[in-house]
């Protein structure tokens, strides 16, 4: 009896162990930036992502996770030790979080040579999107051209006769420019790449005013934004040349930050605070109850719907082992909730979605913010997914 005894203890407590190691969370790699005037945009994306995760009790696809955030302070050499050291070490097999297209080049060969999966909540540069299109890598947000396209789509609407571009000078600044051309038919009259770091914007307002086009398309992303918006609104050029923009140098932080600087610029975005979905609709109400009054920005929501996306992916993973394969099946075949409503996948894993235009305006207490105005878009896809070739 005892020996019986001490076997079925033995069994009960191995199987208690083996119970306890089938649980174990899922660990989801963030490599992200949180430091310096960029630093809000991780930060965004970070906290939506977790928001999602939260309010499904810390699982995403029935699975419990563990989200490990890592801040790659803008540098890419640092994304790419960050994310060798969470392959190598830890193990992680998941991996989302870049925010810049320079920064993500460096970190995402070692993450898809290692079999590794990545679901980009943000920049989505032509590399992934064509001929070099991997099965393991998705995107929640856009194909970076999206952006640019829209804008030029939105001032080619407008009938503007001759446009100056501005940008920085680094992979999706030129990809943006490139993006704008495609859609906008006037004449480019004036083309300037700025400095990553650069705050002082007096000289390239200065080649505007000789210039004198009829719109302005720039692309400053976070703090960039700000100075350039703030500095272009007190020149006095936003009174004589009106700017489209796109959704990465006027979200809503920027929008209230520069407050008057804002008013009446014109803007592009695949996502709004006041689009009428249910998912969406709950994300705010979630976002607004947990953070009070700090901005439900674009960067939150597709944080937020890279979460619903890898938990698409998780739904259909059988073990403790992910397995790409069951991963990539799962996420094609489910139904995608989205913040922006209406979403699918296309055939290199990027969003095909609605484009809107959108106002920045004042509520009646005063408080700058963005309005939804009209559709530019319909079901946008991007020009690299023709290239893709992924064997199902």
């Amino acid at each position: 009896m005892r020996k019986f005894l001490y076997c079925s203890g033995t069994a009960l407590a191995l199987t208690m162990a083996i119970s306890a190691y089938a649980q174990e969370p899922v660990s989801i790699g963030m490599i992200t930036t949180l430091s310096g005037p960029a630093g809000y945009l991780g930060q965004d994306i970070r906290d939506g992502f977790q928001l999602a995760i939260d309010e499904n009790g810390g699982a995403l696809g029935g699975k419990q996770v563990v989200l490990k955030v890592e801040d790659d302070s803008l540098k890419p050499g640092n994304a790419k030790q960050i994310a060798e050291k969470m392959l190598s070490e830890q193990g992680i097999k998941l991996f989302t979080g870049m925010v810049f297209a320079n920064v993500a080049s460096a970190a995402l060969v070692d993450i898809l040579d290692e079999d590794g999966i990545y679901v980009s909540p943000n920049t989505a540069s032509a590399n992934f999107a064509g001929k070099e299109c991997h099965p393991n890598y998705f995107v929640s947000s856009w194909q970076d051209d999206g952006q640019g396209e829209s804008a030029g789509a939105l001032a080619q609407s407008m009938n503007y006769p001759t446009a100056f571009l501005l940008a920085p000078n680094y992979q999706a600044g030129h990809e943006t420019m490139d993006a704008f051309k495609r859609f906008y038919k006037g004449e480019i009259i004036g083309e300037i790449y700025t400095q990553m770091a650069q705050t002082d914007f007096s000289a390239e307002i200065a080649q505007i005013r000789a210039a004198k086009p009829s719109v302005v398309y720039e692309f400053q992303p976070g703090g960039l934004g700000i100075a350039f918006m703030q500095q272009y609104q007190q020149s006095g050029l936003l009174k004589e040349i009106p700017m489209v923009v796109h959704p990465a140098s006027l979200d809503q932080v920027i929008v209230q930050a520069v407050g008057d600087a804002a008013n009446g610029v014109q803007v592009t975005s695949h996502w709004n605070e006041d689009f009428d979905n249910p998912e969406n609709k709950k994300f705010v109400a979630a976002w607004k109850a947990k953070y009070k009054d700090r901005p439900v920005t674009y960067y939150a929501a597709q944080g937020y719907d890279a979460a619903l996306m890898m938990g698409a992916g998780l739904s259909g993973t059988t073990g403790d082992k992910i397995v790409p394969e069951e991963f990539r099946k799962s996420l094609l075949g489910a139904e995608i909730p989205s913040v922006r409503g209406e979403f699918k996948l296309g055939k290199n894993q990027h969003p095909v979605q609605d484009w809107y235009a959108l106002r920045a305006t004042k509520d009646a207490n005063g408080k700058a913010y963005l309005k939804t105005d009209k559709k530019i878009l319909t079901a946008h896809s991007d020009i690299y997914a023709a290239s893709c070739q992924i064997d199902d």
